[in-house]
């Protein structure tokens, strides 16, 4: 059976003050693959990211969604169902209760007076409640959010993405900030729940010691490049090491 093709990225380039970051990437991902995206610091996997994410235009190239020129994918809403991201910064609101951090994941899927309605009463708070549920803190509902420690402010972005439900999970460095223990239960949780709802992973990380436990492919990247594009059974370690010994010697 062949999977089917949810993203593909045609020779993007990018550059930010005459300096590419991004030169000539393709590369294409099936749907429910669980990936690794490395490589060292300014290898450019947060540019990447924010491409598909929509938060950045190439200045050339053509990425497909689902078979569909995400530039053709104006509407929000639409691109909220195909794309979902979760960051470092966890990008939440610390002043607000936990459970409208989490309904923000339905804000593309409202319109302004229900958004605006669910700031004083919370809209579809099942949808909520599920979510936290199953991130294993229900129990901070109402909680401020601002008093959660970091692995349960991660936790809550987590729910977020639930309730958005996209077709792909970008994560930006996620759980960098987190201690090895808590990284560890962020990780797998993530990789449980995106298994759970069939959908496709993308995880750019600082460490590579998480590879083997959690990843299904590793794709590598060095001075706006793929450097290696391989699926973790084939990864040896002197590819993780030649990636990063690069940026010595260079």
């Amino acid at each position: 059976m062949t999977s089917k093709k949810v993203l593909e990225l045609k020779n993007i380039s990018v550059a930010f003050d005459s300096n590419k970051v991004l030169s000539n990437l393709s590369l294409s991902i099936n749907n429910g693959e669980i990936i690794a995206l490395i490589g060292p610091s300014g290898a450019g996997k947060t540019t990447l990211i924010n491409i598909v994410a929509n938060i950045i235009q190439p200045d050339s190239g053509e990425m497909l969604i689902d078979g569909v020129p995400s530039i053709s994918i104006n509407n929000r809403k639409e691109y909220a169902k195909k794309i979902g991201v979760i960051r470092q910064q966890f990008d939440l609101i610390n002043q607000l209760p936990v459970i409208h951090n989490v309904l923000a994941g339905r804000l593309n899927q409202w319109g302004v007076l229900k958004s605006i309605l669910s700031l004083i009463r919370p809209q579809e708070k099942y949808l909520a409640k599920n979510a936290l549920s199953r991130v294993g803190i229900i129990d901070k509902m109402f909680e401020k959010t601002a008093n959660l420690s970091g692995g349960e402010q991660q936790r809550v972005a987590l729910a977020r993405l639930l309730v958005q439900n996209p077709e792909i999970v970008l994560a930006d460095e996620p759980v960098s900030s987190l201690d090895p223990a808590r990284a560890n239960s962020i990780l797998s949780l993530l990789v449980d729940l995106v298994k759970e709802e069939n959908q496709t992973l993308i995880v750019s990380l600082h460490s590579v010691e998480y590879l083997k436990k959690y990843f299904t492919r590793v794709i590598a990247m060095r001075d706006g490049k793929i450097y290696f594009d391989l699926p973790i059974d084939k990864v040896k370690e002197e590819d993780l090491k030649a990636v990063y010994d690069l940026e010595v010697t260079s």
